[in-house]
């Protein structure tokens, strides 16, 4: 079961690790996190590197592809080679998907087009451009493609996935290891429940 995640400079790591933490116990589960050349990179706050481990030109299949958002996605959207590699690896994996702003690398390479897709609530009309119908869930399958909307909802698809792949009782253990049992302090977790004030704070930012 090879699980690859395309990673570059400008990601949010998040959106990579929570569902590295879940995929990463799937059985015979063997994980690449790949770039434009093996090494560090490093995230969209500038503070968090992680390492790939495989170069792109030495990723050609995988069975799970997750490819994570950020800042740095949407600086990629016109990288050809990389959209490139995404349209080759999707060609060979089970199972294609994409976390928060992820969703617009895979608009990009052309693999949403005309299917239910989510993402970050601030790149909706970017995700539309491209062909997608947004919808406002925080996972969205569409056949072998699963879109997931910002950042933290990666876990949640990643336990669907598994769920897809492993079977309930594997997905519940999976959630049981990582004590994954929201309790969140507020209700202002997507934008339709945030009050004004935070949204305000976050446009003066």
């Amino acid at each position: 079961m090879r699980i690859v995640f395309p990673v570059f400079d400008g990601l949010t790591a998040l959106d990579a690790v929570g569902p590295y933490e879940v995929l990463r116990m799937l059985p015979d589960a063997d994980v690449v996190f790949a770039a434009a050349e093996a090494g560090p990179v490093t995230d969209g706050a500038g503070m968090l590197t992680l390492t790939a481990t495989a170069a792109f030109a030495d990723v050609t299949a995988a069975d799970v592809l997750v490819v994570p958002g950020g800042p740095g996605a949407r600086a990629n959207l016109g990288n050809e080679a990389l959209l490139d590699w995404i349209r080759r690896i999707d060609a060979t994996a089970a199972w294609t998907t994409s976390v928060c702003t992820g969703s617009l690398l895979l608009g990009a390479a052309g693999l949403l087009k005309d299917l239910r897709a989510t993402t970050h609530w601030s790149a909706t009309d970017l995700l539309e451009a491209y062909g997608a119908r947004y919808t406002e869930q925080r996972v969205v399958e569409q056949g072998r493609i699963v879109t997931a909307a910002g950042v933290s909802s990666g876990i949640d698809m990643a336990l669907r996935l598994a769920e897809l792949i492993a079977g309930p009782v594997a997905a519940q253990a999976f959630q049981l290891a990582i004590e994954y049992d929201p309790q969140p302090p507020f209700d202002a977790g997507s934008y339709t429940k945030a009050p004004q004030a935070a949204k305000d704070y976050l446009a003066s930012r």
